[in-house]
């Protein structure tokens, strides 16, 4: 444990100076301990809903030891069970190898060892010489045990816990905040998971702060200073640009128009953007502005190439029967540009795409996560993609070339902090402020790890 400071912060203290225990990050004590303590105690995000269109889709969710089998039903909900036989423990779908999860369509589920039945409600169909029991088997007993399974912005969440806080209020303030982006009506564009060597709390860190902006990608420096916030709120926290907001905006530090030729330099920094990030923007904003020169003179105000340019991308939108969410200018400045969500997924949102990540166990060992990326926007009904989870190792040529930055601090971060000579992270109290008060919050659930005053 870090002895660099002696005080225990308060959420209401996260504006100072903290160091991070390294417990967290290197223990395989507290990484066992996480499966009991945090993983069956939170609410987490499992899937799409769009996965699971029709009666009979099921996908599963595998995390540590646990297994969860999500399953829509005949009546249309969507029903979660653990994914094990009540007769034996034998998981009734496995993933099949080197997958990140199972996924398909089943009127009922059968076990693969003694045939034990199953409807999509999880009740008993058929268990063979059931005579043998002497009437002792139940219909409690014989049923598969019910996950806590909600939904909100299109995905669908999971609690191992039955006893746990509804989703809404587990999730808050950050439904009141996102939904007028119409979060559940984007599909995914892409989407990939790997298994990194690093934590997975390394791996979430990566992405919930913009200081390393400037040198991790040095590319985006000539577009501007990229200097932001980062905010407690409760259980998760957001991150933003100090730049004014503007209608239809929330993308405005994102996409940056440079210095110079506004003209220019907005379509430069968009087209180095969808080759070389693959995100957070779209194939619509980058034509529009390769057009800006077209149409505006030379000399047009940023802020008045900006507004043209979206608002043409908007218009182009429109015409192919995508339509953009109209937000209130305020409203879109308090949201920032990504929300946290407590313990281990990322929301980047925006008005017309999103970019998300999320990071769990790799088994009980400290040193290796699953790392998840995925890229969703607006399209036209019935033109929807329907890619897969790809499995990618953590390199520039399988992601893209401003993710391999990212992953190129990951395992280096994890073994650096095993130095003798490393005496705990020590975040930016306003533009890391998501990291400290992610592990204060993991400090509640763990009983260690608390965060201190750094001294």
């Amino acid at each position: 444990m870090n002895d660099s400071g002696k005080i225990v912060v308060s959420a209401d203290d996260l504006d100072q100076p903290v160091v991070i225990p390294v417990e967290a990050y290197l223990s395989a004590d507290y990484a066992r301990a996480e499966c009991d303590r945090l993983w069956r105690k939170v609410w987490l995000q499992a899937g799409r809903v769009e996965d699971i269109p029709e009666p009979g889709d099921y996908l599963t969710f595998d995390l540590l030891d646990d297994s969860a089998l999500l399953v829509r039903s005949e009546q249309g909900g969507i029903n979660a069970f653990h994914n094990v036989c009540a007769h034996r423990g034998r998981r009734l779908v496995d993933t099949p190898a080197g997958a990140r999860n199972a996924s398909g369509r089943r009127p009922q589920f059968m076990c693969a060892y003694h045939g034990w039945q199953y409807d999509l409600d999880g009740k008993s169909l058929n268990i063979i010489h059931k005579d043998d029991w002497q009437g002792q088997l139940t219909e409690e007993c014989t049923s598969l045990t019910p996950v806590r399974v909600e939904t909100w912005g299109g995905w669908i969440w999971i609690n191992f816990d039955r006893d746990c806080e509804p989703l809404a209020d587990y999730l808050a303030p950050i439904p009141e905040m996102l939904d007028p982006f119409q979060l559940h009506n984007m599909r995914v564009r892409w989407r990939k998971w790997g298994i990194f060597d690093c934590n997975w709390k390394v791996a979430m860190e990566a992405f919930n702060e913009t200081y390393h902006v400037q040198t991790t990608h040095p590319e985006f420096n000539k577009f501007g200073e990229f200097r932001g916030w980062a905010r407690a709120q409760g259980k998760h926290s957001h991150i933003g640009y100090e730049a004014a907001k503007a209608d239809d905006d929330n993308q405005k530090a994102k996409l940056r128009v440079g210095t110079g030729d506004a003209r220019l330099s907005t379509a430069e920094m968009q087209v180095f953007t969808w080759e070389k990030a693959n995100t957070n923007t779209t194939q619509t904003l980058v034509n529009a502005a390769l057009r800006l020169k077209d149409e505006l003179s030379e000399g047009t105000a940023s802020g008045e190439v900006l507004q043209h340019w979206l608002a043409s991308a908007r218009a182009d939108d429109e015409a192919r029967g995508v339509v953009w969410p109209t937000i209130d200018a305020e409203h879109v400045g308090k949201t920032g540009t990504a929300w946290q969500v407590f313990p281990n997924f990322q929301i980047g949102h925006a008005v017309n795409n999103m970019l998300c990540y999320s990071a769990r166990p790799y088994g009980y060992d400290p040193d290796k996560c699953i790392f998840e990326g995925a890229v969703y926007e607006l399209y036209p009904e019935g033109e929807e993609p329907q890619p897969g989870w790809e499995y990618c190792e953590a390199t520039a040529d399988a992601w893209c070339y401003v993710l391999g930055q990212d992953f190129s601090n990951m395992a280096a971060v994890q073994q650096g902090m095993k130095s003798a000579g490393f005496t705990g992270p020590k975040p930016n109290p306003y533009m890391e402020r998501s990291t400290a008060n992610l592990h204060r919050n993991l400090a509640q659930y763990m009983g260690t790890g608390q965060v201190r005053k750094l001294r």
